[in-house]
């Protein structure tokens, strides 16, 4: 009886123990979850601000001023643009 006893209370000192390991476990993982979490929302606001900040350096007018403020370029004058077409008058038309 007295071995009994003390297996008994071997396995309730074991089981114990074995409860108080996985309650440490799960708080550990638990808080590694939160501070993931915190950094996916960090990482979502950024690339917010990313999606936002790319939206405006692609704006027409944007581009527009940098092409004539750095690159020098312009539109051209009217009287060197040529308007390329399908003008039957022209002899270039479908037969």
């Amino acid at each position: 009886m007295a071995r009994l006893n003390l297996l008994l209370l071997a396995l309730i000192v074991m089981s114990s123990l074995a409860l108080i390991a996985a309650q440490h476990q799960a708080r550990k993982l638990y808080n590694e979850l939160q501070v993931e979490q915190a950094s996916a929302k960090r990482f979502e606001e950024e690339m917010g601000r990313l999606q936002i900040e790319q939206s405006s350096w692609s704006t027409p007018t944007r581009i527009e001023k940098i092409a004539r403020e750095r690159l020098g370029m312009r539109l051209p004058d009217t009287n060197h643009t040529r308007i390329l077409g399908n003008d039957p008058s022209a002899g270039g038309g479908a037969k």
